[in-house]
């Protein structure tokens, strides 16, 4: 086990953060506590020949990686002390690569303030409708051609409705992913979405494979729908989400921005997108995979 020392903060002892995971902020993790032992890990590096933009490493590891499988309850545990210790615990599919041999391409986590989610959608639109066929057009009804912009947050559509406790939702994820056996990374950020830049994840093969838009959107749906990220693969994303759209006009609205996010999911699954909408509607999580 990693050893830590220990801070006073508010009246109670807290431990720091324990030293295999300090090099992942820029000041060495000051001030930040987390009272959660963590098991056998270490941190991972990107191989050089990953990365797009060499300086966006800034001299620092991408994340931690535990060695051995992660339980739910440690998930849970790590989630909750995010605030303290800025460390947010995503489960990692594919150990042994990409994550532990560095194949990843990490950048700043400022960097996704640079992205608007809405000219984002609008852009793979165009592009999709600019190449395909009247038939596959057909797919994006009762759209077509027009792209519609992001969803309203469920709260608005229907008032009055009760949003479970996103937190909740994650750790109830979390523990029935990690009876698959998945080790855990953790990433030096302030929100989940950023993991995706900051842990230099490139999964969404044939789309968008810079993962910047993409964390901007998935910040988006946290903020709207109480999605948080939960695990990542080689080319898949896992989330949680615990206000999803529950009516049909909502759902396939919502059903939009994920094809805009990840065509696969709906060209090699439900087929349009008013199937995979009913795909959506009431559920508490959302499964994506690029081809």
């Amino acid at each position: 086990m990693i050893g830590t020392g220990t801070v006073e903060m508010d009246g109670r002892e807290r431990r720091r953060l324990p030293p295999g995971v300090r090099p992942l902020f820029g000041d060495g993790g000051e001030g930040r506590t987390l009272s959660v032992e963590l098991p056998a890990g270490s941190v991972v590096w990107p191989d050089p020949t990953y990365l797009r933009f060499p300086s966006a490493v800034r001299g620092r590891p991408a994340f931690w990686l535990s060695e051995a499988p992660a339980t739910g309850s440690l998930y849970a545990r790590l989630r909750a002390e995010h605030s303290r210790s800025g460390l947010w615990p995503v489960l990692l599919e594919e150990s042994v690569q990409p994550w532990s041999v560095g194949q990843i391409a990490p950048d700043a986590a400022a960097e996704i303030d640079n992205y608007n989610v809405g000219a984002f959608m609008e852009e793979v639109w165009a592009d999709w409708v600019q190449r395909a066929s009247e038939d596959q057009i057909e797919i994006l009804d009762p759209f077509g051609p027009l792209c519609p912009g992001p969803a309203e947050p469920t709260e608005l559509v229907e008032p009055g409705g009760t949003r479970p406790d996103p937190g909740a939702v994650a750790d109830w994820y979390a523990a029935t992913l990690a009876e698959q056996g998945m080790p855990v990374g953790l990433a030096a950020v302030d929100r989940g979405a950023d993991a995706l830049a900051v842990m230099g994840w490139q999964g969404a093969l044939h789309h968008n494979e810079w993962n910047v838009p993409l964390a901007a959107v998935v910040r988006s749906w946290e903020d709207r729908f109480g999605a948080r990220l939960v695990c990542m693969g080689f080319n898949t994303l896992e989330l949680s989400v615990a206000a999803p759209p529950t009516t049909a006009h909502h759902a396939v609205h919502v059903a939009a921005e994920h094809w805009a996010f990840c065509p696969d999911a709906i060209i090699q699954g439900a087929g349009t997108l008013q199937d995979y909408a009913e795909q959506l509607r009431g559920r508490h999580t959302w499964s994506f995979w690029w081809d």
